[in-house]
């Protein structure tokens, strides 16, 4: 009984969960039918109407009165960091199916094991109230840890393609072709998150914002310190009428000069990450094969010499 009542809980939040992530499909299926493309609400017939899955026509509802909850819970800038980490991350749900996870998650790694414990007939002891706050933590912290590895992720992806991406726009440029051809060259031939943010400032560039504006964006969407200062440098030198092709090449240069620093940072720091796996891992198990040997003739020894 008790497991099943954990099984139902547990599929409860699935289902709801399942619900919020499908709410972003929705709504690119609605914005695909606002342009006129098949595929869209627009031109869904009533038989797909009739094929919504059981999450969408019964945990829907709940997912929008949770959301509608943790806004209320959530301080606005709160809510503006989260939206803004998201973006860093490059937005793998919406903010409201992150702030109702901040939500369902803890409410999971509490409720599961009280399921658990209350119906298997144990007693609340301290140990067991310790226990559960430890639990609630790791909920609360979860979303969060998983949300910075995205963002770390993305960003070093992007960090790993830009010495690259800048050689192959100073050469575009210095070859004759204007900036914005020359960026499109890089989105053709870099492949990662910073090719689809090259075509995200492209599309907009094309769509009448501002050349400056639209790189400012980049540099906020990546959140990357190197390209935040490439694109300050493009700016001002649009702005001053200086030589583009010079900039792009300074820009380039010292970003060499960054990551070989970073590497030679990295590889100073190497032997003192390495002290903690020595001391923990490598000694012990040195010590056991060299003195162990040892300890077990002295100790078969040692009642024979008394």
């Amino acid at each position: 009984m008790t497991g099943l009542a954990a099984l139902l809980a547990f599929g409860a939040v699935f289902l709801l969960v399942l619900a919020l992530m499908g709410g972003d499909g929705r709504v690119r299926s609605r914005l695909a039918s606002l342009r006129g493309q098949p595929g869209g609400a627009g031109s869904r017939s009533q038989a797909d109407e009739e094929q919504l899955t059981v999450s969408q026509r019964m945990v829907a509802p709940i997912g929008s009165a949770l959301v509608q909850i943790a806004r209320r819970l959530m301080p606005t800038p709160l809510v503006s960091r989260v939206e803004h980490r998201l973006v860093l991350a490059g937005e793998p749900m919406s903010v409201n199916t992150y702030l109702v996870l901040q939500l369902i998650v803890p409410a999971a790694f509490i409720l599961l094991p009280l399921l658990l414990i209350f119906g298997a007939g144990m007693s609340f002891t301290t140990m067991t109230m310790f226990f559960m706050v430890g639990l609630l933590l790791a909920g609360l912290l979860l979303p969060n840890m998983w949300l910075s590895q995205r963002v770390g992720q993305r960003q070093h992806l992007i960090i790993k393609s830009l010495p690259d991406a800048f050689d192959l726009i100073t050469t575009c440029v210095e070859a004759g072709l204007g900036l914005d051809a020359a960026l499109a060259r890089v989105a053709e031939k870099v492949e990662g998150p910073f090719s689809d943010e090259l075509r995200r400032m492209l599309r907009d560039v094309s769509l009448g914002k501002a050349r400056r504006d639209a790189l400012k964006e980049l540099g906020n969407r990546t959140g990357v310190p190197d390209l935040v200062t490439f694109v300050n440098a493009v700016v001002q030198a649009e702005q001053m009428g200086s030589s583009i092709g010079q900039v792009l090449r300074v820009q380039s240069d010292q970003l060499r000069v960054r990551r070989r620093q970073r590497a030679e940072e990295q590889a100073y720091k190497a032997p003192v990450k390495m002290i903690f796996p020595l001391v923990l891992c490598i000694f012990p198990t040195l010590f056991i094969v060299i003195l162990g040997p040892a300890v077990i003739t002295i100790m078969q020894d040692f009642p024979k010499g008394g």
